[in-house]
């Protein structure tokens, strides 16, 4: 059985590594940006703590006090998200100096009703509509001073007018504003990748690299625009070192951290990002840019398909070295990657570009569809970002592999009727999806959405890998 001759499109559109995480401590530069002055290192919550008590009255009404601690939270995680500073060349995230940053008074008393709030909300940011990046939340107290975002003092008339946090904010900031959860980092001391970047490398950090250039040649016409791939040639090499001479530092069309932090100076300067009308990052355009490829950083549930089908390539072809199956493309997938691509004829990038993946794809599928399945051995992949229905063919990698899942699953459930693994979703294996839905409490709609995929995957693997559960 071949499959058609159509584009198999790399399932999942998640956006990889381009999440916002709050580190675990925060260094504060106890005075203005080239003040002579002490940097401290707190834990990130107690400096949110401390910055609301001294900033806040804590006899303010509770909703008050929520959306001035998310305009706190929102800026700090700006200037950590921006690398403001550290992009600059300090080793500090902020300042204490309310000219430049927030309130800090370093090793000050914090009032409970603050703490509580700042407990139950501190890992949450204040984000536009389709944006990724923390909004600069600009506030001043509304009766010394004043600014262009939320006023202090009003925000508590507006609160004992009824108004919630979340009406404060937009009263604001705009309608289109809302709060949004960040996810929990170790460290975060910066964005350079430890080692300088240059001709034929690849990599999430040059995809970054590339994306923000492009950006910047909008504005500096003379930079050219180069292809956003992941991987670093000689359009890239170019492009970086007309940005060198333009910036004035030295041509060698390397990205060491001085070029690199510049780079990250400038694309935030020209987008921004760390102002209240920001431009922003689209989640749309970010989507967009990596849903067509794979490459070293991606944490994906994708990538472990993508392992998995490398190592079934190793076992044809002992040049494509197996892989770890760990759901990270690290450098060890990039060398399976780049002699799977050398084996095919394929430019040797190190990335899954769409012709990469349709190739492996095309090498896999008959593997697949003349093994038995007692004798397949699938890892264990969540939800890849597609829904799966009626009528999606084998150009849908997603369909051989839940037809897989359903036809071991039924050796040892006979409620799920036996199907033929031939890459179709068809009358067939629509019906055993709804027999697996019926069955562990699942709308029956035959359709695979995420909530059905990963309870396949919980079960198939429990009945796979567990061989008590068979009993």
């Amino acid at each position: 059985m071949s499959i058609p001759e159509t584009n198999i499109h790399i399932p999942g559109a998640a956006i990889p590594h381009i999440i916002v995480s709050f580190p675990a401590h925060i260094t504060v530069h106890l005075g203005a940006p080239d003040e002579e002055a002490l940097n401290v290192t707190v834990p990130y919550l107690d400096y949110i703590k401390n910055v609301a008590s001294s900033e806040l009255y804590p006899t303010w009404p509770e909703e008050a006090l929520r959306a001035n601690i998310h305009a706190i939270t929102s800026i700090a995680m700006n200037r950590i998200f921006t690398e403001w500073y550290r992009g600059r060349g300090y080793d500090f995230d902020i300042t204490n100096s309310t000219r430049f940053d927030q309130a800090y008074v370093h090793e000050r008393g914090i009032y409970d009703s603050i703490a509580n709030i700042a407990d139950d909300i501190f890992d949450e940011y204040v984000v536009r509509e389709g944006h990724i990046e923390p909004l600069y939340t600009e506030f001043c107290d509304g009766r010394i001073s004043q600014c262009n975002g939320m006023y202090q003092w009003g925000s508590v008339d507006l609160a004992n007018q009824g108004y919630t946090a979340l009406e404060i904010l937009r009263y604001y900031y705009g309608n289109d504003v809302n709060t949004a959860p960040y996810s929990i980092a170790g460290e975060i001391v910066g964005t350079y990748p430890g080692t300088p970047l240059s001709l034929g490398e690849s990599g999430i950090t040059v995809f970054r690299m590339q994306h923000s250039l492009n950006r910047i040649s909008r504005n500096y016409p003379a930079i050219p625009v180069v292809p956003i791939n992941g991987y670093y040639g000689e359009e890239t090499e170019a492009a970086v070192r007309v940005f060198q001479e333009v910036f004035d530092l030295p041509v060698t069309g390397v990205v060491d951290s001085d070029t690199w932090y510049m780079i990250r100076r400038i694309y935030v300067a020209v987008t921004r990002l760390a102002q209240l009308t920001t431009e922003g990052l689209l989640i749309s355009e970010l989507i967009s840019l990596y849903s067509n490829v794979l490459l070293e950083g991606d944490t994906r549930p994708v990538i472990t398909l993508l392992q998995y089908f490398l190592n079934l390539m190793s076992q044809q072809n002992p040049d494509i070295p197996a892989v770890p199956i760990t759901g990270y493309y690290g450098p060890e997938t990039t060398v399976a990657v780049t002699a799977f691509q050398n084996a095919m004829n394929l430019p040797p990038s190190g990335i899954v570009t769409q012709e990469t993946w349709n190739v492996l794809y095309r090498n896999v599928f008959p593997i697949l569809v003349n093994t038995p399945v007692e004798n397949i051995y699938l890892p264990g992949i969540n939800y890849m970002g597609i829904t799966y229905n009626a009528g999606m063919g084998a150009d849908h990698p997603g369909v051989i592999v839940l037809q897989i899942m359903l036809a071991y699953i039924s050796l040892s459930i006979p409620e799920i009727p036996a199907i033929e693994k031939d890459g179709i979703f068809g009358p067939a294996t629509e019906a055993a999806v709804s027999a697996f839905q019926s069955l562990y409490g699942l709308e029956a709609t035959g359709i695979v959405n995420a909530d059905t995929w990963n309870k396949l995957a919980e079960v198939y693997v429990n009945l796979r890998y567990n061989p008590a559960a068979q009993q």
